[in-house]
């Protein structure tokens, strides 16, 4: 099988698939279209967020067999046209969920204990404690939405607070000793801070607006490490103003492109990510929750496992 790679890579991806006898030519410069154009070559592709994987491009990858991504998320891919031409879809959640978990709990300790405001002033000469004195997680109803490989990585993570932990997810019976699954009226009416980690989809998109915000019982704090189009900025800023989001830690934006690896399609400064910019009870990170060194290879390792469990007969 011919494997042609999009985007670069943990270099054990390619090593490990030479071993296995599979052909791989690596094009990291080339235009969609000039891809579009030889994509027929091609048995395979692993590709992170370069560019989508529309039904027009499928169309033209007549040997196609699997789509590998490495990454969690299928959004940029027509996954229901590649499935009807019987394409392989391989993601690895399984491969940076440990990180997003890690960084979702670094962002709402940060949060509370207003270490990124403190350092920022101990470093400019201001010495301030009472201004600076924060608030325990202990005791706080922790609501995830979306219990999946991110959501349950970081509900692992709180086992050692004394915290409780629910969760809201489309799909029935997915609660575990580490969260209790509810519906989202009871999330809503019990959280005080609300992590999301749900996929892009439809239902997803726009989710976090200004009418499901108010109707949370409490006024929370808000953590997004999932997709930056489930948050409608304008809608969170002024639960900011207004105190019904307390406040909040990003990881993603509903500005970035489609590709994840650049932020704004110009250059005008939108007024409520200014706000986000100056607001000291927010914590803004470039779309980095999953990207560690450690996964950084163990996103690589899984797609070489399902291309190996599928492809390859013991």
């Amino acid at each position: 099988m011919k494997i042609l790679h999009l985007d670069t890579n943990n270099s054990l991806l390619i090593n490990q698939l030479n071993d296995f006898g599979f052909e791989n030519e690596e094009d990291y410069t080339s235009s969609k279209s000039d891809i579009e154009a030889k994509i027929h070559l091609y048995d395979g592709i692993i590709i992170r967020s370069r560019f989508s994987i529309d039904k027009t491009f499928l169309e033209k990858a007549t040997n196609l067999k699997f789509i590998g991504r490495v990454g969690a998320g299928l959004e940029n891919i027509d996954c229901e046209f590649a499935s009807s031409k019987k394409i392989h879809l391989i993601a690895a959640p399984e491969g940076n969920r440990n990180a997003v978990g890690e960084h979702t709990l670094g962002m709402l300790l940060s949060l509370f204990n207003k270490l990124n405001k403190a350092n920022s002033e101990v470093k400019n000469g201001i010495w301030q404690r009472e201004q600076n004195r924060g608030i325990e997680l202990d005791g706080k109803t922790i609501g995830i939405i979306g219990y999946g490989n991110m959501g349950k990585s970081f509900a692992k993570k709180l086992k050692g607070f004394d915290v409780e932990v629910i969760c809201y997810d489309i799909k029935p019976n997915v609660g575990d000793e580490n969260c209790r699954q509810v519906s989202l009226a009871e999330l809503q009416e019990k959280a005080t801070v609300v992590s999301l980690h749900t996929p892009q989809t439809s239902d997803t998109k726009k989710m976090i607006c200004e009418s499901f915000i108010n109707q949370f019982h409490h006024n929370f704090w808000l953590l997004n490490t999932a997709r930056g189009s489930a948050v409608i900025t304008t809608d969170l800023v002024k639960a900011l103003q207004s105190g019904k989001i307390l406040g909040a830690g990003l990881d993603v934006l509903e500005y970035e492109k489609t590709s994840f690896e650049n932020f704004f399609s110009d250059e005008n400064i939108p007024e409520a990510f200014q706000y986000l910019i100056n607001a000291e009870n927010v914590i803004l990170t470039p779309h980095i929750a999953g990207w560690t060194v450690e996964s950084h290879e163990k996103l690589a390792q899984t797609i070489v496992d399902k291309i190996k469990n599928i492809f390859i007969k013991n």
